[in-house]
C-alpha cells in the first residue's frame, strides 16, 4: 500500500491529487504544522532526514520532492497517462515545467511570505520601524518586481493551449498548480491575469482534485473568486 506523509496545506496535497488522477490505493499519515512557525513537526524526521512533506513510501521506496514523487508514480503505474509521448515538443514543455514550478516559481513567493511575515514579527520595540521598513524595501525593489515577471511569463503560457504542456492535462499542471494557489491566496495572481485563473478554475473542477481534498483536510491555498 502506498503511504503518504501528508502536512495540512503543503506541496503534499499535489501527490494526493495525482494518486487520485490515477486511481490507486493509498494511505494517508496526518502532520500539522506549528501554528506559531508554520513548520512541519520533527516527527517527519523519521520518515525523511529533512523531515519535509511530501513524503511517499511505496514499499521499500521511500521518495521526498514533489516532482521526484509525481515521475515515480508515473512511471511506475501511469501506463503513459499524464505525460506527453516521449520525443515531441510536449515532452520538452512537460519537463521544463515540472522543474520550473519549484526551481524558478517558487523562490519569489516564499521571499515574498518571508517579507511580509518579517512586518509584523516581534522584534524589540525600537527596530519594528527598521524591520518594516527593510522588508517592504525589499519587497518593492526585487520581490514584486520577480513575482510579476513570472505571472505574466505564466500567464502569455498558459494562454497558448489552456495546459502546461499541450492541449491536454499532464502531471505538470499538477506540479504547477501549487505556486499559482500560492500566489492566488498572497494577492499576487489577481484579476489582471484571466488565463492564469481559468487553469485554476480548470483543475479545481477535476473530480480527482476534489476527491483529494476531501482526503487530504484543511488546504488554505484554494484561491477564492477573483476581485
Amino acid at each position: 500500500m502506498i503511504v503518504v506523509h501528508h502536512l495540512n496545506n503543503s506541496r503534499s496535497q499535489r501527490v494526493l491529487w495525482m494518486l487520485e488522477e490515477l486511481g490507486l490505493p493509498y494511505e494517508i499519515v496526518r502532520y500539522q504544522r506549528d501554528p506559531k512557525t508554520m513548520l512541519a513537526p520533527k516527527s517527519l524526521r523519521d520518515v525523511h532526514p529533512l523531515g519535509k512533506s511530501p513524503v511517499l513510501v511505496d514499499g521499500d521506496q521511500v521518495l521526498a520532492e514533489s516532482a521526484a514523487i509525481l515521475e515515480y508514480l508515473l512511471e511506475r503505474y501511469g501506463n503513459g497517462r499524464f505525460v506527453p509521448p516521449a520525443g515531441t515538443p510536449e515532452a520538452l514543455r512537460y519537463r521544463y515545467f515540472m522543474h520550473y514550478a519549484e526551481g524558478s516559481a517558487m523562490p519569489p513567493l516564499l521571499l515574498k511570505l518571508v517579507f511580509v511575515r518579517m512586518e509584523s514579527a516581534p522584534v524589540p520595540f525600537f527596530a519594528k520601524p527598521i524591520a518594516r521598513m527593510l522588508a517592504r524595501g525589499a519587497q518593492k525593489a526585487f520581490v514584486d518586481p520577480q513575482l510579476k515577471l513570472h505571472l505574466d511569463y505564466l500567464e502569455g503560457e498558459i494562454g497558448k493551449t489552456g495546459w502546461f504542456a499541450g492541449d491536454e492535462f499532464t502531471a505538470a499542471d499538477v506540479q504547477m498548480s501549487f505556486p499559482l494557489e500560492a500566489a492566488a491566496s498572497r494577492a499576487a495572481l489577481d484579476a489582471s491575469r484571466p488565463a492564469l485563473h481559468a487553469f485554476l478554475e480548470r483543475i479545481h473542477a477535476r473530480p480527482a482534485y476534489r476527491a483529494a481534498l476531501e482526503r487530504g483536510g484543511d488546504y488554505d491555498l484554494v484561491p477564492k473568486s477573483p476581485r
